[in-house]
């Protein structure tokens, strides 16, 4: 007769998965799966318009300015943003490295500085989205011409707040789980657990939101 598996063993019992992966680390996967094909849809419907357009305003008219320093800065304001969040995935990196150590005081000091970094992007995305919208640029609105001088479209625009905005929810959510992390570690939560599994899944989102940002990044401001 076949011996009985022990309920320790099965993966339903709070254990590994039938991929030998930690159940939640898994289903941490699949969220990210589904959400990379929702992003996908939006990139791709809008890589769909832009180059079935004959033309397209110039990312480096449009976004020109830079806070305290005015306009005739291409890209430098974007490029800072996205200078921001890279730094903000190294130090999630290092969060969850100290997490593997059980070195309980680097983990809060490298989440504060993911946290912080987190809301300095959402800080810049903020004024540039009131600043965009001050010049007349919103759904529905684009006051910005084609590369030829001819009246652009609202595709641009709507397709601009429509995806750099779910991008942007995205990162709102990554502080506040984040932020959600760091209480739970200062409470002695994973101390008591014995591991840091949860802020490795926390990274996982975090890198996840970073890498999307590329995405958006080439296809907005580059192409």
């Amino acid at each position: 007769m076949a011996q009985a598996v022990p309920a320790e063993q099965k993966w339903w019992s709070g254990g590994k998965s039938p991929f030998n992966v930690e159940y939640g680390k898994l289903m941490m996967w699949y969220f990210l799966m589904s959400d990379a094909f929702t992003f996908g849809a939006f990139l791709i419907s809008y890589g769909t318009i832009r180059f079935s357009s004959n033309n397209w305003p110039d990312p480096n008219e449009v976004f020109q300015s830079f806070p305290g320093l005015g306009s005739g800065y291409p890209l430098a304001f974007v490029s800072l943003m996205t200078f921001i969040l890279i730094i903000s995935s190294v130090t999630m990196v290092l969060a969850v490295q100290a997490g593997h150590a059980m070195d309980k005081k680097s983990v809060i000091k490298y989440l504060i500085w993911t946290i912080i970094g987190g809301l300095a992007f959402l800080s810049c995305q903020a004024w540039e989205w009131t600043h965009l919208h001050h010049e007349g640029a919103w759904w529905g609105s684009n006051p910005f011409l084609n590369m030829d001088g001819t009246k652009a479209s609202t595709n641009f625009t709507n397709f601009f707040f429509t995806i750099t905005g779910f991008h942007g929810f995205h990162v709102f959510s990554g502080v506040i789980i984040n932020i959600i992390m760091l209480i739970m570690t200062i409470n002695d939560v994973f101390e008591r657990r014995g591991h840091y599994l949860m802020i490795e899944k926390a990274g996982l989102y975090w890198h996840f939101v970073d890498l999307v940002w590329v995405f958006v990044f080439t296809c907005f401001y580059l192409i």
